[in-house]
């Protein structure tokens, strides 16, 4: 398929430079090689004062994607653009903003806190609430995104708007970032921008400058996580086994089979009803013992408190939810009326859809491997009392990952790493690919530790 080459004038962007986009109304914007997409976008002034931030919605048609926009506290002009996204599938992004990583934090009912450790110290950040259905995101007729791959499709379109109508971000580097289910979507969304890049050449645009992608306690291989469960729950890998003897016993002799059985249905020859069958068998086997006990699944370090549908056993994020769902913060945020109301951190809606479709169940460790041998850099860190995404089984992961770096990474030397002179844990570095662990914190790892992370990827050469 050929093109008509388009050269950067022939998008005539309302505005040349983000920071000339208006408070008071949206700036559309669009692009040919995308049609049927669409972003608006406005200034907001809330959450950092000390910087530019804006709001807006990828519109595809009669879908509408919402997004945060924060510039760099340090140099906005110059520094790096990195995407975030949570997980689920089905989890706003929000949570990353607000709870973990963002400019502020709502730790009370007075509303959004300036957070000094926010990762947009050091760089321009993007949170999205994604696939369709999630936060803020909504679609007018019911229209579904149930698969990662239609998901990547509109991220690609995002990311090719944005940055060839703000000439200010031409080049930058652009990393993707996520957590937990993000351990699917980054490989995916970095992988479809890495293919379009391709398309933008022979068009006559410069490619996006796609350097590293980071994931944190993510669940990238769903097998290795599974059948980690027993590692975590019945070794001391990060706490004192707290599982009692006989259910570790059952765990034990449940590993081979689990896996045999999902590496047959899931991996060697993909049969939907069996690999989903061994999934959910297994997957309901291995955590039993946990929901036993009360502990937190994304810290085993305490009890899960409050109703997890409703706070994710962290209560403190009520007051996130309050704080969106009052009608005065919707409207600043320029939230559509059409999903003005009562906020969810988690679309259940959307969990179930890309349960029933599969999605889970794909092999996402290719996806890893094809980014390193392109020379994208790849992040993993991962606190160690997180269960559900755990370090065991990422670790494992990397070290089996068929790539050509395999042999030097495995070779490499795993080594402490240290934040103002205290340990935070350890890492393992080689030819682009980076794992760490992040001693002390959980599944939401910048919620505990703060700065640790930013320091991370800074040392592992993710930014600039």
């Amino acid at each position: 398929m050929s093109y008509e080459r388009y050269d950067a004038g022939l998008l005539s962007p309302p505005v040349s430079l983000l920071s000339d986009v208006p408070n008071t109304h949206w700036t559309a914007l669009s692009h040919p090689l995308h049609p049927g997409y669409g972003v608006r976008v406005r200034k907001t002034a809330f959450c950092d004062n000390n910087v530019n931030g804006y709001t807006g919605y990828i519109d595809i048609q009669a879908r509408h994607l919402f997004f945060y926009f924060f510039e760099s506290r340090n140099d906005p002009d110059n520094d790096d653009v990195i995407l975030w996204t949570n997980g689920g599938p089905g989890g706003s992004s929000s949570i990353g903003l607000f709870f973990e990583l963002g400019p502020c934090r709502i730790p009370d009912a007075n509303g959004p806190k300036f957070h000094p450790e926010s990762w947009n110290t050091n760089a321009n950040i993007i949170f999205i609430d994604q696939p369709i259905g999630v936060g803020f995101s909504y679609a007018e007729f019911g229209e579904t995104v149930f698969t990662t791959e239609e998901a990547a499709t509109d991220i690609v379109a995002f990311l090719a708007i944005f940055f060839d109508n703000f000439v200010q971000f031409k080049a930058r580097p652009l990393h993707l970032a996520g957590e937990s289910y993000g351990g699917r979507y980054i490989p995916l969304f970095g992988s479809a921008v890495y293919d379009q890049n391709a398309r933008r050449v022979e068009a006559g645009l410069a490619p996006l400058n796609l350097t590293s992608v980071m994931i944190g306690n993510g669940m990238t291989d769903r097998i290795g996580t599974i059948l980690s469960y027993y590692d975590m729950q019945c070794t001391p890998v990060s706490l004192q086994p707290f599982v009692d003897i006989t259910s570790c016993v059952h765990l034990k002799q449940m590993l081979d089979r689990c896996h045999r059985w999902m590496t047959r249905a899931c991996d060697d020859h993909f049969d939907h009803i069996d690999c989903n069958a061994a999934w959910t068998y297994c997957s309901d086997t291995f955590t039993a013992p946990i929901l036993q006990t009360n502990r937190n699944s994304y810290d085993m370090s305490k009890t899960c408190d409050g109703i997890f549908e409703e706070t994710l056993c962290y209560p403190d994020t009520a007051y996130i939810r309050d704080y969106l769902s009052q009608p005065v913060n919707q409207a600043l945020l320029g939230v559509d009326p059409a999903v003005r109301g009562n906020f969810s951190f988690v679309s259940w809606p959307v969990n179930t859809g890309f349960t029933v479709a599969g999605d889970h169940l794909h092999l996402t460790t290719y996806y890893v491997a094809a980014l390193l041998e392109r020379g994208v850099r790849v992040l993993i860190y991962v606190g160690t009392y997180d269960l559900v995404c755990n370090h065991v089984g990422n670790e494992r992961w990397t070290l089996a990952l068929d790539w050509s770096g395999k042999q030097d990474y495995g070779m490499a030397e795993k080594h402490e790493w240290f934040v103002d002179k205290k340990r935070a844990g350890q890492t393992r570095s080689a030819r682009g690919l980076t794992f760490a662990t992040v001693e002390g914190a959980g599944h939401m790892v910048q919620k505990i530790t703060n700065g640790t992370v930013k320091v991370l990827i800074l040392s592992a050469g993710s930014l600039r």
